[in-house]
């Protein structure tokens, strides 16, 4: 009963080290934000790389992240990859405490199915805890599981890397399932590297031990390649639709991750199995609500304004029709042709 309570305890710091770290970077994305809006808004705008608030920002993320890599190594995979829905929706409130955004019924919807997504998943979630020492990564890293999961990995990603190269198919889920593929080896190390950390703060060190630096380079390897597919995603495509998809595709790679390297729902009930993914399911569709239509807002007003047009002193403002063939174009077609050839004369 002790253990089962100092368990529960060791997950719970995790937990909140997670959150804390995931509403960290919500902050820090918004100061980021913020000071690429005050940088659009001067006359000779510098550098983003030279603002104090932009490094801020940096600084932040990089304690948020380092908050979530410590949680790998107090919590399962499968407790702390799903937190991170409360990044997206601090960053909602956030933006609409500081930015002064405006608060949607679906951003409100969408963060109460996130919390009570949430509060199912640290209930539901895998209660076991092991000593993640060098011996116990060997051991899963050799495992029959985790050998057959790698190669259909690679199977995978050479496919649509294949389709992504030389078909130039550059559909989103391509992308997003190349970061996928890629982050679940991320997760997999990274609790590999944070629980070896933690076990020689506690126990025996473990750093002289070869997989140690072996899973670190896989960490490393792994976010660098993730950041290049996933950058190349949000060039292509809005991030309201990046994020949601990114968010599923991630915790659901990670889940699974954790699931067959660490085998961590082993013995569990068929009822705590079917609620945690319901609870995955709430943190989804709450990212889903929260980012749907966020870009809508800051669309300009659909219209033209002829009297900001230098040489132009008209006052009235016209509705373009896109599908018209005057798209563009003042009322009068041919005097404002006339004018044009007149002032080209004049010229």
């Amino acid at each position: 009963m002790e253990y089962y309570s100092l368990t529960s305890k060791v997950h719970l710091f995790g937990v909140l080290l997670a959150i804390l770290g995931n509403l960290v970077i919500s902050i820090s994305l918004n100061i980021q934000k913020y000071s690429h809006l005050q940088l659009a808004q001067q006359e000779h705008p510098r550098p983003y790389f030279k603002s104090v608030l932009w490094w801020g920002g940096i600084f932040l993320m990089a304690v948020g992240e380092t908050g979530n890599f410590a949680a790998y190594g107090l919590a399962p995979i499968t407790l702390i990859a799903p937190l991170g829905c409360m990044s997206v929706a601090g960053s909602a409130i956030i933006s609409v405490m500081f930015l002064k955004e405006n608060l949607r019924a679906s951003d409100l919807l969408g963060m109460t199915f996130a919390l009570a997504g949430t509060y199912l998943l640290v209930n539901f979630a895998p209660n076991i805890t092991q000593a993640v020492s060098a011996r116990t990564i060997q051991y899963y890293f050799v495992g029959w599981q985790f050998l057959v999961y790698v190669i259909l990995e690679i199977l995978i990603f050479c496919i649509l890397l294949y389709f992504l190269k030389r078909k130039g198919m550059t559909h989103m889920v391509i992308l997003l399932t190349l970061v996928a593929l890629l982050a679940s080896l991320t997760v997999i190390s990274v609790k590999a590297v944070s629980g070896m950390i933690t076990f020689s703060v506690t126990n025996k060190t473990q750093l002289t031990y070869p997989i140690f630096y072996i899973m670190c380079i896989i960490m490393i390897a792994s976010c660098v390649f993730q950041v290049k597919f996933l950058n190349q995603a949000t060039k292509l495509y809005n991030t309201t639709a990046v994020v949601p998809v990114n968010h599923v595709f991630f915790t659901t790679s990670a889940i699974i991750a954790g699931i067959v390297f660490y085998q961590e729902f082993r013995g569990a009930a068929f009822l705590t199995v079917f609620i945690y993914l319901f609870g995955c399911f709430l943190s989804f569709l709450g990212v889903f609500l929260v980012t749907r239509n966020q870009e809508k807002e800051h669309l300009q007003q659909p219209y033209i304004d002829f009297g900001d047009i230098p040489g132009k002193q008209m006052l009235d403002k016209i509705q373009p029709d896109s599908n018209g063939l005057s798209y563009g174009t003042l009322p009068d077609g041919s005097d404002s042709t006339k004018s044009q050839t007149g002032e080209k004369k004049e010229v």
